[in-house]
């Protein structure tokens, strides 16, 4: 029955559109089948005249532990129509040819095609919001977040300078950022907040209805001023070298994941869904 429910559900609730990644039994773990469902409900209330904001959400205790390396939903092997970018199909290739044609869709393509959404989207954001879980977060407009929520890029335990949508140093500021991935320890909700990266910290058993509260303001603007407002302020953060710093960002993780693979047994030096976990919680 599991695998007959669908990997991410689509609600409209007046002028917004809730968009739930519903994988709660793998902390919502994001696997191909996610980021194209993800992006088929994107699609669909873009296109809505009558959503005015988009809500992205998680089911169950988690919004999300990042990409898929280790569920039994993994299809990291399975070829999909390419919507992002033109690279072709990862599947027909071996070895970077393969990876960084798939990171280059599903990661890295996909998020900015979400964060040039025309309508604002908020995050709701509760328990763990790692690695690719961060992505998720990071290309919607605005984060708000339970009290229990708690933030985390530990793939530097991989050699890897962080996940492939590279804007830490944009919503952390240069110097958290190398600590946030120097350490890769949890931030807690409460200093995501005290450094400008999540807009609102509240109670986990008031995070909808303060999202719903939120959102339901926001969607009351003019959808035209609201869109052209998000282009200005993501424009002013390109022209900060945010574009062009996550592209050479892209290709230092490339190099890495080829290190790893000359060095070791795989491209993630032996990390595993487990290890991450445990890194993540700061247990080594």
């Amino acid at each position: 029955m599991a695998a007959e429910q669908a990997v991410v559900t689509y609600e409209r609730r007046g002028r917004v559109a809730v968009v739930t990644m519903n994988r709660p039994d793998y902390r919502n773990a994001q696997n191909s089948v996610m980021t194209y469902a993800l992006d088929d409900a994107f699609y669909r209330a873009c296109e809505d005249d009558e959503v005015g904001v988009v809500v992205l959400a998680g089911a169950g205790e988690h919004f999300s532990a990042g990409h898929d390396i280790g569920s039994p939903g993994r299809d990291i092997d399975v070829s999909y129509p390419r919507r992002a970018g033109l690279w072709w199909d990862h599947t027909r290739h071996e070895g970077g040819a393969s990876r960084f044609a798939r990171e280059q869709e599903v990661y890295l393509g996909m998020c900015r095609r979400w964060r040039e959404m025309p309508k604002p989207a908020i995050a709701s954001v509760q328990g763990a919001c790692v690695a690719g879980g961060l992505m998720l977060a990071w290309v919607c407009d605005l984060i708000v977040a339970s009290e229990d929520a708690f933030f985390a890029d530990p793939v530097v335990r991989m050699g890897i300078p962080g996940v492939e949508y590279f804007a830490h140093p944009w919503v952390l500021g240069p110097r958290i950022a190398k600590e946030f991935l120097f350490t890769g320890g949890r931030m807690p909700a409460q200093r995501a907040y005290e450094i400008g990266m999540v807009n609102r910290v509240v109670p986990r058993e008031v995070l909808e209805s303060t999202t719903m509260e939120l959102a339901e303001q926001i969607a009351e603007m003019p959808s035209f001023g609201l869109s052209l407002t998000k282009k200005a302020i993501n424009q002013a953060e390109d022209l900060m070298g945010m574009r062009d710093g996550m592209d050479s960002a892209f290709g230092l993780h490339h190099f890495a994941h080829a290190h790893n693979a000359e060095v070791s047994d795989d491209s993630l030096s032996g990390m595993d869904a487990r290890s991450m976990k445990r890194a993540a919680q700061g247990q080594g």
